[in-house]
């Protein structure tokens, strides 16, 4: 399943996260084309670190996008809610690391 869901309307609720948060990253996030800069597919930000949620946007009327404030990279990196979690929040690695190892 791609990131569209049409059943899913996350606006319908408030954010899972506010802004300031400290948040951590539950899988490896690459660049999708949108990032200027990177290549496509060039790592954004890896899992397991941690940046402060700096704004709250929406995507396709349906979505909260949080962009995340990396301050070990620097880079600030949209990421939706199921790809981060509050950082003081114990850590539950329940992603797939096949996905997200690099060729």
């Amino acid at each position: 399943m791609g990131l569209y869901n049409p059943g899913e309307i996350e606006l319908n609720d408030p954010p899972v996260f506010e802004i300031e948060q400290k948040v951590r990253l539950r899988k490896m996030i690459r660049n999708d084309g949108t990032f200027p800069g990177k290549e496509v597919g060039e790592s954004l930000a890896k899992k397991g670190d941690t940046g402060y949620i700096v704004s709250i946007g929406t995507y396709l009327q349906s979505y909260y996008i949080y962009a995340v404030h990396f301050l070990e990279s620097g880079s600030v990196v949209g990421c939706r809610y199921n790809e981060i979690v509050a950082a003081e929040d114990t850590f539950f690695d329940d992603t797939d690391d096949k996905e997200n190892e690099e060729n």
